[in-house]
């Protein structure tokens, strides 16, 4: 039986129609949503509702893809014994020389103290033979704690991605946010791994400064404790913050978590210059965020279960939840464009940053051969 979820994405692909398929970490359901037409929709308050996917870059516009038709479907056994091959990875020394200096260049500007931290990043390039709903399949099935996605425009391209980093959930007025940093890799005979004082910096800088740009723009904010965190073959370190926003006070919100140092840098303007003038690419939608703007969620007022009676009265809120897009890749006749990077502080080597981002490149190449 072909599942009628992937029956409508492969129709909206013939058609050339906007459409992502996604699912949300631990859930067992996918979702879809399908656009009618091939006009390219942009956010421009956050009153808009629908499937959002923002740039790196905050001074260009997000994409959003309008939830014309909208689809949910259990997960089942799916057949994933398409015939693949090993992929044809790009990486060379010279890849490798330059993203090292890229870090030392980095580095020599944190001495200099005109930052305290910065993210760099390259790409990889890789050949594959293997359809985007099918590497879909592979990243819900291998990437259970994350926010797996395939995502659609014929004006913009191909995406997909396994992120379990959120940038913010909110229902009514109420929202959490996380600060996540550090790497190391999974070894299952460590049930707690032990962190270095660069990871442990990196990760308290980035919580700091959520904290700093939320002081006086939310009320009620709460700042947790440092934890691990599981993402497939890597660990990182994860702080919650939780708190309340104005209401109609959604854009400014997303605003100054995007981009967050986990992702950009510490201080976020001239981070952000740094990367742009040095990284020499563009990274698009890596780093950027996604996920669904503004839909409507019924709850219960009542708060005693066995008053069914009170059950049937119900209140309607709005609820936004993004994800920071990490972990992605974007697909092209056959080759798929892998981003990734790290964050660069004053205890940063480049030789290690470079192996770093070799790890972080396994999630995505896990799924790209058998």
């Amino acid at each position: 039986m072909v599942s009628f979820i992937f029956e409508k994405a492969q129709n909206q692909f013939n058609q050339q129609l906007p459409f992502v398929l996604y699912r949300k970490p631990k859930e067992q359901l996918l979702k879809g949503i399908f656009q009618r037409d091939d006009l390219l929709h942009t956010v421009g308050d956050f009153t808009e509702k629908g499937f959002v996917l923002a740039p790196f870059d905050d001074t260009e516009k997000p994409t959003l893809i309008k939830p014309d038709e909208m689809v949910k479907e259990p997960i089942e056994e799916w057949n994933l014994n398409a015939v693949t091959k090993n992929p044809s990875i790009s990486n060379n020394e010279e890849e490798k020389k330059g993203f090292e200096s890229l870090v030392e260049k980095a580095i020599e500007v944190i001495r200099k103290k005109e930052l305290e931290k910065v993210v760099v990043s390259r790409k990889k390039e890789v050949q594959v033979a293997i359809s985007a709903i099918h590497i879909f399949k592979k990243l819900v099935y291998t990437y259970n704690n994350a926010l797996c996605y395939v995502w659609y425009h014929p004006k913009v391209g191909v995406w997909l991605g396994a992120t379990p980093e959120i940038l913010v959930k909110t229902v009514g007025t109420s929202f959490t946010t996380m600060s996540l940093a550090g790497t190391q890799v999974f070894d299952e005979n460590i049930v707690n791994p032990e962190w270095g004082k660069k990871e442990l910096h990196e990760q308290q800088l980035v919580t700091d400064y959520i904290e700093q740009v939320l002081q006086g723009k939310t009320k009620a904010l709460k700042i947790g404790d440092q934890e691990s965190t599981r993402a497939g073959k890597l660990w990182h370190l994860r702080t919650k913050i939780s708190g309340n926003f104005e209401r109609d006070g959604l854009g400014k919100l997303i605003r100054s978590l995007h981009p967050t140092p986990a992702v950009c840098g510490i201080p976020k303007k001239n981070a952000k210059d740094f990367i742009l003038k040095n990284e020499n690419y563009n990274r698009l939608f890596y780093t950027g965020f996604l996920g669904e703007l503004n839909f409507k969620q019924e709850q219960s007022r009542n708060i005693n279960l066995k008053n069914k009676e009170n059950s049937a009265y119900k209140s309607v809120l709005t609820r936004t939840e993004l994800y920071v897009n990490l972990r992605c890749m974007q697909l092209n006749k056959g080759l798929a464009t892998l981003y990734v990077g790290g964050g660069i502080t004053w205890g940063s080597e480049p030789q290690k940053e470079w192996e770093e981002t070799e790890n972080k490149s396994e999630t995505i190449l896990k799924v790209l051969s058998d």
